[in-house]
């Protein structure tokens, strides 16, 4: 009996035992990893604020905080353990300083410390590009290597650093870029839009930037985040604005989203592994009254490459991470304006409430939606307050412009004779500028970092004076692609690589530099001098950022049209053909008036009025009288 009794107290402290050890395993100290965003700030127009956390097992976790105006308004766990979504409401009382966010699980607990920040101007100050820039487009990669130390590094997924391959990384960085801002303010340009700088831990490097791995972070082999904020407040010291690229449609492979999914739906196909659906790259079903379902699923939840998950943006979490990305960026790094990658491949009314919220905030703020379409009826329907998509709204207030680029690829190569040869195509391209909205808010380019270079192979410098002056003049946001103004060519016969080649003098190793202008060629030299010009021409220029457009229908192979403002005109004339050609002065006499002389901007050479001009094949004069 007695053995009986021994043997049952022995028992039951087994039991306690087991139960209490269990109980100490379940109640394990909270590990936080990461939480986006990484800060916020103060006196934000939206009091909310989603932060996500995460951290092993951080679900099990109770979430509680004690700090003047700011509140805790609920939490949600995801699917996967390792998430958990707290949501706050921070009051105009709270004051910038540090909040404690204290995890408990059981007896356990961690104080993660979470800070709020001053913003650093009223929404109100921060005005967008418009007509009276001109962007610049670059690759940080390609463009000059500032600091080689961060050219490789340990740690990252597999990649190389090969000059000679045009797929792998260059070793360009924003401390390049930093490096060369007088570059940029003596050539003329008044705005910087770098391909995407955030974190592409990638297999290869992905050097081009549109495989997020990090919302929050600049890719290391760019640079750091300060490195970022700090070249951003060096171009405001000198007059240029800094416009961010984003891409809400699809992350990289390697983002940890991939690796853990926060839920089934994060991602459009999460099955990927067993199917893998591709979109068709066709945007037509979004305007197209007869479309099939399976079609425009398959263009709108159809991932770009196995290398760009599918971002599920009617997750309203997904959304919610996303603006907050945009807000983040704005006020943590003080950039003047977003671009837009893909737009149209992700969820219309999740990208319109994403632009509604910014435009609200950001009132004086732009965005540029990337709309790769030619018809100009397609990329109107996609403007803010489009009448062609009503009662829906985009709220994207600046479209880029494919058509313009679409019809001039192929006029620049094309006698301008009939009515749909040559110019004729640029004239009735902007015929149709009566579908949109807001004209002021086109963003125009003649190439970019997914085109052929405008010169292809070539050197034929007239013909790119004639494009150049046609994207500087009319009545656009006019784009510029790195090294046009130093004669760089290339087609994509094999890669996209070959027209994001390298700009020469950015690397210690280079035999010459275009920095330096005793390294440029004749031709070089002729060039750039011609974008110089136009360029500094071109700043302040009320009549060409505010004046109204008057075109012509091209006579005997000229295109001709007229910007005006306040008594200012300037005369654009293109001779779209390859002979020698007669204007006729009598037709434009509605803009000359009693004006007997005009003097060309590029050349400074006087040109008499009152006589019909004689124009050289491809010949491009810019006349402001």
């Amino acid at each position: 009996m007695l053995k009986t009794k021994v043997q049952t107290i022995s028992i039951v402290l087994f039991v306690m035992m087991m139960f209490a050890m269990n109980s100490q395993a379940a109640t394990v100290v909270p590990k936080v990893d990461k939480i986006d965003p990484p800060c916020w700030f103060t006196q934000m127009k939206d009091p909310s604020l989603q932060l996500m956390v995460y951290g092993k097992d951080i679900a099990s976790s109770d979430v509680h905080l004690n700090y003047p105006g700011v509140s805790i308004q609920s939490i949600v766990k995801l699917e996967s353990p390792n998430y958990l979504l707290v949501y706050l409401t921070i009051t105009d009382e709270a004051k910038p300083g540090t909040l404690q966010l204290v995890f408990t699980n059981g007896a356990q607990q961690l104080v993660q410390p979470y800070v709020l920040k001053a913003r650093k101007r009223d929404a109100l100050d921060r005005k967008g590009f418009s007509m009276s820039d001109v962007l610049y487009l670059l690759m940080p990669d390609r463009f000059a290597d500032g600091d080689e130390s961060n050219d490789q590094i340990t740690g990252l997924a597999p990649y190389k650093v090969d000059r000679q391959d045009p797929n792998a990384r260059h070793g360009g960085d924003l401390k390049g870029v930093m490096n060369h801002l007088d570059y940029f303010t003596d050539l003329g340009i008044t705005a910087l839009w770098f391909t995407p700088v955030m974190e592409n831990d990638m297999n290869g490097g992905s050097y081009h930037g549109y495989a997020t791995t990090d919302y929050y972070k600049v890719d290391p082999r760019l640079g750091t985040n300060q490195e970022y904020k700090t070249l951003i407040e060096q171009a405001h010291k000198k007059g240029l604005k800094v416009v961010m690229d984003m891409i809400f449609n699809h992350c990289g492979i390697g983002h940890p989203w991939i690796k853990d999914m926060p839920s089934k739906n994060w991602f459009n196909h999460a099955d990927y592994t067993k199917e893998f659906e591709q979109t068709s790259f066709i945007l037509t079903p979004h305007v197209d009254p007869y479309t099939s379902k399976y079609d425009f699923e398959k263009m709108n939840d159809g991932w770009f490459v196995r290398e760009m998950p599918d971002l599920n943006q009617r997750n309203p979490y997904v959304l919610t991470y996303l603006i907050q990305n945009s807000f983040w960026w704005i006020e943590e790094a003080d950039i003047d304006g977003i671009r837009m990658d893909t737009h149209p491949y992700a969820d219309y009314d999740a990208m319109a409430t994403w632009l509604r919220d910014l435009n609200a905030a950001y009132p004086n703020f732009n965005v540029v939606g990337e709309t790769w379409v030619t018809e100009p009826a397609y990329t109107a329907w996609y403007q803010k307050d489009s009448k062609l998509s009503a009662p829906r709204n985009s709220n994207l207030k600046t479209v880029m412009d494919f058509s313009f680029y679409d019809k001039l690829s192929q006029a620049k190569s094309e006698e301008t004779t009939g009515m749909h040869s040559g110019l004729n195509r640029i004239y009735n391209s902007f015929v149709y500028d009566f579908l949109y909205p807001d004209t002021d808010n086109i963003l125009a380019f003649i190439e970019n970092h997914d085109t052929p270079r405008y010169l292809y192979d070539g050197s034929d410098l007239t013909m790119l004076k004639q494009g150049i002056t046609l994207l500087l003049t009319t009545h656009r946001i006019p784009q510029l692609y790195y090294g046009t103004e130093m004669m760089m060519n290339g087609t994509k016969t094999k890669s996209d690589g070959e027209v994001r080649k390298d700009f020469l003098g950015g690397w210690s190793d280079d035999t010459r530099s275009w920095f330096n202008p005793a390294d440029r060629t004749p031709l070089e030299t002729s060039c750039f001098n011609f974008f110089r010009t136009l360029l500094h021409w071109r700043q302040g220029n009320e009549v060409i950022a505010k004046g109204k457009m008057i075109q012509w229908i091209p006579e005997n192979g000229i295109y001709v049209y007229a910007r005006l403002y306040q008594g200012k005109t300037v005369l654009v004339l293109l001779n779209g053909t390859s002979e020698q050609r007669v204007l006729p002065i009598k037709v434009y006499k509605q803009v000359i008036k009693d004006h007997t002389s005009a003097t060309d901007v590029s050349t400074g050479r006087v040109y008499d009025l009152t006589k019909d001009i004689v124009m050289n094949k491809r010949e491009s004069l810019i006349l402001q009288f």
